[in-house]
């Protein structure tokens, strides 16, 4: 079963301080209960710690780690004659973002540390750096797709 058409995709204006539209569909990742100017402040705390920390912008920290957390192969299953094959796809690039966006903030939140500020700005240097948990994901994910190589025939 699918849809008939696609809905059109919600244009994200961009965030007031870097002007970029990833850091504003991050900021609304981030918000729990509609409460954006939350978080948007946790966003941007996090941004200054990264700024005071590693003396570096912190739109080059942001993607950076984004770009090391993006997995580019996920697993999906796919129903062959009674069996379910785990196959793997290649991920677009929306999803990528998505995807990411969700590890990086669920990463954080399982981080100990003070404030949540604190903790998202550890996971984004550490994504940085190519370590941390979010980058664990993309690894496992990564490893899905080639531990199924063998069912790559039945693309979805």
């Amino acid at each position: 079963m699918s849809r008939r058409n696609k809905p059109e995709k919600f244009e994200i204006p961009p965030d007031v301080r870097y002007n970029s539209v990833d850091v504003q569909s991050f900021i609304n990742r981030v918000m729990r209960r509609g409460k954006k100017s939350l978080a948007t402040r946790l966003v941007y705390d996090a941004f200054d710690i990264i700024q005071e920390k590693t003396k570096k912008n912190p739109m080059e920290v942001f993607d950076q780690a984004f770009k090391n957390v993006s997995p580019l192969m996920e697993v999906k299953p796919r129903r062959v004659g009674g069996a379910t094959y785990q196959v793997p796809m290649e991920v677009p690039p929306d999803r990528r973002f998505a995807l990411a966006t969700r590890w990086i903030i669920t990463a954080s939140k399982a981080r100990t540390g003070r404030t949540f500020s604190e903790k998202l700005a550890a996971e984004l240097m550490d994504a940085a750096n190519n370590s941390g948990a979010a980058i664990r994901k993309r690894e496992e994910t990564h490893k899905m797709a080639e531990a199924n190589r063998a069912f790559s025939h039945y693309r979805v």
